[in-house]
């Protein structure tokens, strides 16, 4: 298997910082899960950015307890769960029928593991 060069881990970095800022905005699109990602990404090809990240004022803190201990606040679990389980009528209301069973689903395999994640 071919190594991923360097700007294609930039670029991933750069993509999940731009997805992780628009759910900054956009309620249900998550913001630490894509600044995982992006971090990930950038520590693999620029430690430095990475850093940055990781010592963000607001959102560090999260990353930090994720990258030490694999760790989510209860804070995050609570807030992770009740998106999935507002997420199933919404589905439910828009797109109706069998669609509603992807966030059940979501829900159902998800959802324990997140809640059984440290604090």
């Amino acid at each position: 298997m071919r190594r991923i060069s360097r700007p294609l881990w930039i670029a991933g970095g750069a993509f999940f910082v731009g997805l992780g800022t628009l759910g900054i905005f956009l309620p249900l699109l998550p913001t630490v899960v894509f600044y995982l990602l992006a971090a990930w990404c950038f520590s693999k090809s620029h430690p430095a950015w990475a850093e940055r990240l990781y010592q963000h004022p607001i959102y560090g803190t999260h990353l930090r307890a994720w990258r030490d201990r694999r760790a989510v606040s209860r804070k995050g679990k609570i807030a992770a769960i009740a998106s999935m389980s507002l997420s199933i009528p919404a589905v439910w209301f828009t797109l109706g029928g069998w669609w509603t069973l992807i966030p059940v689903a979501v829900l159902a395999i998800i959802g324990p593991w997140i809640w059984t994640r440290a604090e």
